[in-house]
């Protein structure tokens, strides 16, 4: 059997590579202008290597009892790792994807594709406008992992972004976002806002020594029109092989104090990641 080899091609976003995982056999690293951006296990779609990922693993599971089936709105596809996890854990959910750059799914589509029968629509738009065309009350889930190069688009940081987001989710929907920030926090801290403004329960899932302000780093922002399940949330990330806490009620709430909600006038794209905190060779 051939080894599997790297691949690089350019796409609407930069330069994107597929390297192989030497130590498991159909597994690949999509990195993006040297930024990681998704790990898929082609033999085991459930198997989810970035941190990030598994918290957000943990909220879709967390949505419904085991296996009944999601309608899931995706923005942002990279190499399509958490459709592919949905589809696996949860068969016959209905996803719909939103991936602004067309070079980039033509790579996935090529060289890491689809298995038969998975139920996922992959849609070459812009995640915001997708958004709001989408109809009221269509999805259980709103997953949005959209960065151009590493940071997070302005127009998806807004309030009035946050407000199309309430629309399309269903009553006792879930909306899941992978952000990026480091001390003193102003960009998280303005998304809670904007998320606590429109939804009445909002929590993050995060690394301590994250929230601490001891590094740059990801954290997951939850919201929903219902109550959320944070101690399960909780629990599952307490057992990761990073394990995060959830922060919510009172404690959140002094994470964001004095923060305001950020319309699409004053809307900006996350913080540019300092040197070397997620890029790799």
């Amino acid at each position: 059997m051939e080894e599997p080899i790297p691949v690089m091609r350019d796409v609407d976003s930069g330069t994107a590579k597929l390297l192989p995982d030497v130590d498991r056999a159909r597994a690949w690293l999509l990195t993006v202008d040297g930024s990681p951006q998704s790990y898929v296990d082609l033999d085991d779609p459930t198997h989810l290597e970035f941190e990030y990922a598994r918290r957000i693993a943990h909220v879709l599971d967390a949505a419904a009892p085991p296996h009944r089936a999601l309608d899931v709105l995706h923005l942002g596809g990279g190499a399509l790792t958490l459709p592919r996890y949905v589809a696996a854990t949860r068969p016959g959910s209905r996803q719909r994807v939103v991936e602004a750059d067309r070079g980039l799914l033509g790579l996935v589509a090529e060289h890491l594709p689809l298995p038969a029968g998975s139920w996922i629509e992959v849609r070459a738009a812009d995640a915001r406008a997708e958004l709001e065309a989408a109809p009221d009350a269509s999805a259980d889930v709103i997953v949005a992992d959209v960065f151009g190069g590493a940071r997070v688009p302005a127009h998806l940081t807004s309030l009035e972004y946050a407000r199309h987001c309430a629309r399309v989710l269903r009553r006792d929907g879930r909306y899941a976002a992978n952000l990026a920030d480091g001390a003193p926090f102003a960009f998280l801290r303005s998304q809670v806002a904007n998320f606590a403004s429109v939804f009445p329960h909002v929590c993050l899932i995060a690394e301590p020594s994250m929230l601490r302000g001891r590094r740059f780093g990801n954290a997951v922002l939850v919201a929903s029109h219902s109550e959320l399940p944070v101690i399960a949330l909780a629990r599952r990330a307490a057992g990761d092989a990073f394990p995060a806490r959830v922060e919510h009620g009172e404690a959140l709430e002094r994470f964001a104090a004095g923060a305001e909600p950020v319309g699409d006038a004053e809307a900006v794209g996350s913080p540019e990641p300092p040197g070397g905190a997620f890029s790799v060779g």
